[in-house]
């Protein structure tokens, strides 16, 4: 009888749906409000000016933050997987210790953005302004995609997207 219930348990957990967006946390992110440790799944941002607010460690996982502007802004420790920031503006940002897998940063101006420890697997830089940005490794780079626009870092290079 207990390996029943451990059993039926431990399938509840896997067949637990993926936790949804905090429709009041997304409210008061998207007014202005910094939201730390919030869950902004799926939010978005797209075209929002929202500078020098906090949502270290914050849930944003395929958010749209297309050109929005967010200078200022840290995001350090946060799920930024699969986010869209292309055109946007995050000057002088963290991105410190952020999952930013598979994100869109094609044009996105990323001038002094802190890399520092982010996961960036998958990330598309094309055509992104990011040769004062910190953090950033070699490794970290080979991990990523950018295009002949893309502006680096002094020493670091980017292997170009593969078009499908």
């Amino acid at each position: 009888m207990k390996r029943i219930v451990l059993a039926l348990a431990a399938m509840s957990l896997v067949a637990a749906p993926a936790m949804a967006q905090n429709a009041a946390q997304v409210e008061a992110a998207q007014n202005g409000a910094s939201c730390p440790h919030c869950n902004l799944f799926q939010a978005d941002f797209n075209n929002r000016t929202l500078k020098g607010k906090n949502f270290a460690g914050a849930r944003l996982r395929q958010s749209d933050m297309g050109i929005g502007i967010f200078n200022g802004t840290t995001f350090a420790g946060g799920d930024l997987r699969d986010i869209n920031g292309s055109g946007a503006l995050f000057g002088h940002v963290s991105f410190a210790g952020a999952n930013l897998t598979n994100a869109n940063f094609v044009g996105a101006y990323l001038e002094h953005a802190n890399f520092r420890g982010a996961t960036l697997d998958g990330v598309n830089f094309s055509g992104a302004e990011m040769s004062t940005a910190t953090g950033l490794t070699q490794r970290q780079m080979d991990q990523t995609c950018g295009d002949e626009t893309t502006e680096l870092p002094a020493g670091l290079r980017i292997p170009r997207c593969v078009q499908h």
